[in-house]
């Protein structure tokens, strides 16, 4: 079945194709290098020795056993790198508080999570660190734990951080010490006018668990600190020059003192831009004077990197007997974990993002509490957002007698609308995926058989532009070396090298991509936010442009005429009496001054928001609480389709960890505040039998400020899995869930009460 792009971009020749993959072979053959793969001569093995408690006082750690075990070569502590103040360092997508980045790679008074490194050792084999771990005594003061994101709120609720003040708008009655690293407000109109307006008004509150990217490669890093006092690290990272930075500041060095590559990486989502082990690592091969790796083990990834926030969000909505909404209030409250995260700044902006609301109150909170500092997954805060705002959608129309689609048409936000955080939007297509969605056969399609409904839910994420650059190099066989520092997580190879190759005329498969080191290009932020394709593609269409500059040039020099009588045209030169294909021209730009390299380095603006709307059909078991999946259309604006099949894969890839996140997956801790699921085994993600196979539809509405009319793809397809999942399970047993997971022992519960009550 052709897709929306492939129906629609008939004017380009390379973009919206499926061209195979310029790593693909390698991949599938294992030739690729991911981080575990990195072998140096003489490698030491590193492993961290991690707290036991949630909240402790460190009064001592002596390693002098461990320093003593043959094979050992060094030992580190918090002891072995220099206390950092509270500053602030950019990461890209998003900063990090160098004070709170130093305590949390290696605890210096206080342990804040279980988990929480503490010491680490590089030994000749991993066994011998593993042994080396065991002879380390650390003398703890247990302190009481917290791990609910309201209780840590509370005035009698154990402190993490004894100076952390509240940034942001003034909180009443605040005093001392405090878990609340961040307080939001955002506001719109006259939310009072608003509801005293209202005919009927619906208030809900909503909790989420705890929840991790689940991406299959642990984090792994590589290091080597020469005698010169050079530091190179390989790396399962999302941006090489993010880990670059934040290693370099945290370890006092020049950045042109560090050279990071990085490996293939097998998943990231957001949670693999801030370093854990990178400058653990470096420290251990600075004192062992030997190339160091340290691999994370399973349990370490889920206890000590960065999950999702919990949350806890009361939505509130008023709307008039005709549909139309007048009023929403939200408060919320996300987990920050060990050290603050800011991701409520997100879940602020996408609550009501979706619609046109004339009156609007969000406030948000950041607090601090005894888990693993929280990180970005896919449209960070969103996902908590969506759940809650959609929830209390749903219910407006079934209390108004609208059908749901169209209740969410009356107040679908669109070019001109203004949000509660201020922006007004330019173009965007939520109202197309919505049109597309009701006309879609699925949602008019019988649903047959008991205890079977049909939901509906939106998602909505900004996406990010930021800074890309690359270079290209003209070959004489006509091919185009791209060169290019965007970590490659979701075929963005191709992507980028697609327009590259559209600008220039020539196929994608004549382009070779490498994705290299920080020395080897310009600065490039990370592969996060829905970005690369966006902003690094744009570096790429403008290195492209300074490419057909230089040849038309060449052209005009060859032909002895004006460079201003060359024209350019789909791979084709020509003036008044002659013309080249550039594979003809590259073969002769050696008789006319040699090599011709294009470079652009862009910030792009104009970024193009992303909205998805999502029909989902489930069959629940009255007996078991058990939650199936029968059908799933996902319907997305994704602007130009640079790939059709890598825009598929995102969207079906987002739906399967929006289910995980709906049905089954959490952190449960126990009330010391140890994560007691912390394995593959017990943290239940989805597989291949949960899910149907799920219908991506694209919709294409370009972001008119893009030379290729890009948005984000990655994003947007976790955010309305849940709500819309949650609004099936309500037309199939009669029950609304106001919580995540909706797991069976909880979806059992709920058929539990609901008979009691009767």
């Amino acid at each position: 079945m052709a897709t929306a792009n492939e129906t629609k971009t008939s004017s380009y020749r390379v973009i919206g194709t499926r061209p195979i993959r310029h790593d693909g072979v390698d991949k599938v053959t294992g030739r690729a290098v991911y981080g575990n793969d990195v072998q140096l001569p003489g490698l030491l093995y590193g492993r961290v020795l991690r707290s036991p408690h949630a909240h402790a006082r460190i009064r001592s750690i002596d390693t002098t056993k461990a320093e003593k075990l043959p094979g050992v070569f060094a030992v580190i502590s918090s002891a072995d790198i220099d206390p950092h103040e509270s500053k602030m360092a950019e990461l890209g997508e998003g900063s990090v508080n160098l004070q709170y980045l130093c305590e949390n790679v290696l605890a210096r008074k206080k342990v804040l999570y279980k988990g929480h490194a503490v010491a680490a050792v590089a030994a000749v084999n991993a066994h011998v660190a593993e042994e080396a771990l065991k002879l380390i005594e650390v003398d703890y003061d247990p302190l009481h734990a917290v791990t609910w994101v309201l209780d840590a709120m509370k005035d009698d609720a154990p402190i993490l951080i004894d100076d952390l003040k509240t940034e942001g708008a003034p909180l009443p009655h605040s005093k001392g010490p405090t878990n609340i690293a961040q307080h939001i407000v955002f506001s719109k109109g006259d939310i009072e006018k608003g509801f005293a307006e209202a005919d009927v008004i619906i208030e809900r509150e909503f909790k989420s668990a705890t929840v991790h990217q689940g991406y299959i490669e642990p984090h792994v890093a590589t290091a080597l600190w020469s005698p010169d006092g050079h530091l190179s690290i390989w790396a399962s990272t999302q941006g090489s020059f993010t880990c670059r930075q934040q290693t370099a500041e945290l370890l006092a060095l020049p950045v042109s003192k560090v050279t990071v590559t990085p490996c293939e990486i097998g998943g990231g989502f957001g949670g693999k831009i801030r370093v854990y082990i990178e400058p653990i690592a470096a420290l251990l091969s600075k004192k062992s004077g030997r190339p160091v790796k340290v691999l994370m083990n399973r349990a370490d990834v889920f206890e000590s990197t960065g999950p999702t926030p919990g949350s806890f969000i009361r939505v509130k909505l008023g709307a008039k007997r005709d549909g139309r909404l007048v009023a929403g209030d939200a408060w919320m409250a996300y987990d920050a974990g060990a050290y603050p995260a800011g991701i409520i700044g997100p879940g602020c902006v996408c609550v009501f993002s979706c619609y046109d609301l004339p009156n609007a109150r969000v406030e948000g909170f950041d607090v601090v509490l005894n888990k693993p500092q929280t990180a970005a997954y896919r449209a960070p805060g969103s996902t908590n957002a969506a759940f809650a705002c959609e929830t209390v959608i749903e219910e407006l129309a079934e209390k108004l007698g609208i059908d749901p689609i169209e209740f969410r048409l009356k107040n679908a936000a669109k070019e001109g609308t203004r949000r509660p955080d201020g922006p007004a939007y330019p173009v965007i297509g939520l109202v197309e995926t919505l049109k597309t969605a009701k006309a879609h056969p699925h949602y008019s399609a019988t649903l047959e058989g008991p205890n079977r409904g049909r939901g509906v839910g939106c998602g909505f994420w900004m996406n990010a532009g930021l800074k890309s650059s690359v270079t290209a190099h003209v070959n004489g066989d006509g091919t185009v070396t791209l060169v290019e520092g965007s970590t490659d997580i979701g075929g963005t190879r191709t992507s980028i090298a697609m327009q590259l190759a559209e600008t220039l005329g020539i196929t994608a498969e004549e382009v070779v991509p490498r994705v290299v080191d920080t020395d080897s290009v310009g600065y490039t932020d990370v592969t996060g936010g829905s970005r690369t394709t966006f902003a690094t593609g744009w570096a790429a269409h403008d290195a492209a442009i300074d490419i057909v500059k230089q040849m038309s040039a060449r052209a005009a020099e060859f032909w002895k005429c004006s460079p201003d009588e060359v024209t350019f045209d789909r791979g084709l030169f020509s003036s008044k009496s002659h013309a080249l294909t550039f594979k003809e021209l590259a073969g002769k730009i050696q008789e006319t001054g040699g090599t011709i390299t294009g470079r652009a380095s862009v910030e792009a603006k104009g970024v193009g928001a992303t909205f998805g709307t999502h029909i989902v059909d489930v069959e629940v078991d009255p007996e078991t609480g058990k939650v199936k999946i029968l059908r799933y259309t996902a319907v997305q604006d994704c602007g130009r389709v640079i790939h059709p099949s890598y825009a598929e894969g995102q969207i079906q890839g987002g739906v399967v960890q929006g289910i995980g996140w709906a049905l089954n997956e959490e952190y449960v801790y126990d009330a010391d505040g140890r994560m007691r699921n912390a394995s593959m085994l017990d943290y239940r993600m989805p597989t291949a039998v949960d899910v149907p196979t799920i219908e991506p539809v694209m919709v294409e509405v370009p972001n008119p400020r893009h030379p290729y009319g890009v948005r984000g793809v990655g994003e947007v397809p976790i955010c309305p899995p849940p709500a819309a999942i949650g609004a099936a399970i309500y037309n199939a047993i009669g029950i609304r869930m106001y919580e995540l997971p909706m797991s069976p022992p909880k979806v059992c519960q709920a058929i539990i009460n609901e008979a009691s009550a009767k």
